[in-house]
């Protein structure tokens, strides 16, 4: 392993490793530009959202009104199962 390690040591290294922190550098600093972007584009959708959501809400000043209760078979009948259990 010693011999091993002379030859490396008499190796020139690739030009291409000398530049690699700064080029790993610039990349971290890019994404965390982006990370930034994104954040304030995130905010900036959140606050016309929530904007949107007050201008609409207070323009429409109808009374809000109770629906009535949705039967899939038409009229409650006076014969269901639950009427019939819960008179007693």
């Amino acid at each position: 392993m010693d011999e091993e390690l002379r030859i490396l040591d008499r190796i020139d290294l690739p030009a291409a490793l000398d530049a690699l922190d700064d080029r790993i550098m610039g990349a971290l600093a890019i994404r965390g530009r982006e990370a930034l972007a994104t954040r304030r584009l995130m905010a900036l959708a959140a606050f016309v959202s929530l904007g949107g959501g007050i201008i609409v809400g207070s323009a429409v000043s109808q009374p809000a009104v109770a629906a009535s209760p949705l039967t899939p078979f038409g009229p409650p009948s006076a014969l269901a199962p639950s009427t019939l259990l819960g008179t007693q």
